[in-house]
């Protein structure tokens, strides 16, 4: 077996130590997971590796965060010359063979992680004498908040959204560590199953330790941390928990899901148990807006509830996909985008994220949001790790202001409008009638989640047209909504 170094806990510490690249294991090698779950340590590698293999290029390292979803949603401007091959996947070609490899890819690295996961939770409730402390209930929480997570982004791609047709068939929801394939079920059966994992997992996670007075919230040169937390390798295990599915991110993905299923009371009560916990601040103007580039915030890292550690987001992010000529926004759909010549002149998003370049004899607008301090992978040299946003403090106050228009428009403005004053926009916006709200609302995940992944969510759960450059809009499309499953889906599920 290759060893890897791997930052402990995805870089909760500065330590570094080795593991076993564990997920080279397939459902056939007994040998090697009979090696890996008989310590303690064993299940933490384990748990670990599956935040690994989430993190590289073909799932949220880079295809699930700023690649094809955002490709989809007309968000960059991409070049004639087309060298990432991206063109025909705006277009909505999806027999196209780049696209297939990709969603492909997509697919299988999702189930990957999911038959991880259900290797990890096959042992763990016969492992249970290994464990100290509360390790036991947080890596099996985290488990099935893994599996739920990613059934659940595996739905959001290759099935209709349930405001269409709940009675689907889906994907098949994989429970088992087994070479037997899964049958597909349906939309809602996955959702209900989804929500079911989601739950007992948030029981298990009561215990974390992001939910005591001791751990506070700020930035690991400052301190993300438990207050006077000794750094032992068992207490490294329980530092920086927003680099994981930690309780409040469970919440988040609750609220996210229910959202999702149409069940708005359930959306709220999750939401708002996040924003009510007050563990959680807005960033500061001073740090997102700093000339120093190692005391720069551009991800408004304390308003994670969660995000993936991307240890090669310089090269991948900055270098291959943003870098000069490749996935730019045309300059004037960037100020459509943010309203600069309106109310949102002083959006911060805008000015923070964005620079101007030239591409030929074009200007361009050129992503600058993962850009870090000399490109340098060294989190000392910045004020924190390189991160990919998973779920964002202010998607739950989208989720509420949604949950409240019906019967409190006045409460939902609110909501919308605390994420628009952070942003630096002091103007309220209109949101009288109901298609206004709706309109401002995808206006704002646009705006917050650029090179996010979210907003094609967003768009395909509300079954809402796709606003192209130059204010084209693409209809709602279920052929656009719901991407093919790979020709081997029987490697998963059978038909």
């Amino acid at each position: 077996m290759k060893k890897k170094n791997i930052f402990i806990i995805l870089l909760c510490s500065i330590c570094l130590f080795s593991c076993q690249k564990w997920l080279d294991i397939q459902p056939q090698s007994e040998v090697e997971k009979d090696r890996l779950f008989t310590t303690e340590d064993g299940f933490k590698e384990a748990l670990l590796g599956i935040y690994t293999r989430c993190a590289n290029g073909d799932l949220y390292g880079k295809e699930l965060t700023i690649g094809t979803p955002e490709v989809l949603v007309q968000n960059y401007t991409i070049p004639n010359n087309d060298p990432l091959r991206y063109q025909k996947t705006a277009r909505f070609l999806y027999d196209d063979g780049d696209f297939k490899d990709r969603k492909d890819n997509i697919w299988k690295g999702l189930y990957h992680g999911i038959v991880n996961a259900n290797l990890l939770l096959a042992e763990i409730d016969g492992k249970r004498n290994l464990f100290v402390g509360d390790n036991y209930a947080l890596i099996k929480g985290e488990a099935l908040a893994l599996r739920a997570f990613l059934h659940f982004d595996a739905l959001r791609l290759f099935a209709p959204a349930p405001i269409v047709n709940a009675q689907a068939d889906a994907i098949p929801y994989v429970t088992k560590y087994s070479n037997k394939t899964t049958p597909l079920s349906k939309v809602s059966a996955v959702l209900d199953s989804v929500i079911a994992d989601l739950t007992i997992a948030k029981d298990l996670l009561k215990v974390d330790p992001i939910r005591a007075a001791s751990y506070v919230i700020g930035y690991p040169t400052e301190r993300d941390t438990l207050a006077n937390s000794e750094l032992s390798s068992s207490s490294l295990f329980l530092q920086n928990r927003r680099h994981r599915l930690n309780y409040y991110a469970v919440c988040g993905t609750l609220a996210r899901v229910y959202l999702y299923m149409g069940d708005k009371p359930k959306a709220l009560a999750n939401a708002l148990e996040v924003i009510a916990s007050k563990k959680f601040p807005w960033t500061n103007s001073t740090d997102f807006q700093s000339v120093k580039e190692d005391k720069k915030d551009r991800i408004l890292y304390k308003e994670l509830l969660f995000g993936w550690y991307i240890p090669g987001m310089n090269r991948e992010y900055n270098q291959e996909w943003f870098g000069s000529g490749r996935m730019n926004l045309d300059k004037e759909e960037g100020r459509t985008i943010y309203d600069v010549g309106g109310n949102g002149g002083g959006d911060l998003r805008y000015t923070q994220w964005f620079s101007t370049i030239s591409v030929g004899t074009t200007a361009v607008n050129s992503l600058v949001k993962y850009n870090r301090n000399t490109f340098s992978d060294d989190f000392e040299a910045n004020l924190h790790y390189l991160m990919a946003p998973a779920i964002r403090f202010s998607e739950l106050y989208y989720i509420a202001a949604e949950c409240n228009y019906e019967s409190n428009p006045t409460l939902a403005a609110e909501y919308l409008n605390q994420v628009r004053i952070q942003r630096g926009i002091g103007e309220p916006a209109d949101v009288s009638t109901a298609i206004k709200f709706r309109t401002e609302l995808l206006k704002e995940y646009r705006k917050e989640m650029y090179a996010e992944g979210q907003l094609f969510y967003a768009y395909k759960r509300l079954n809402a047209p796709i606003t192209g450059e130059k204010g084209t809009v693409i209809p709602a499309n279920q052929k656009i909504f719901v991407w093919p499953l790979p020709s081997d889906e029987i490697t998963y599920g059978e038909r």
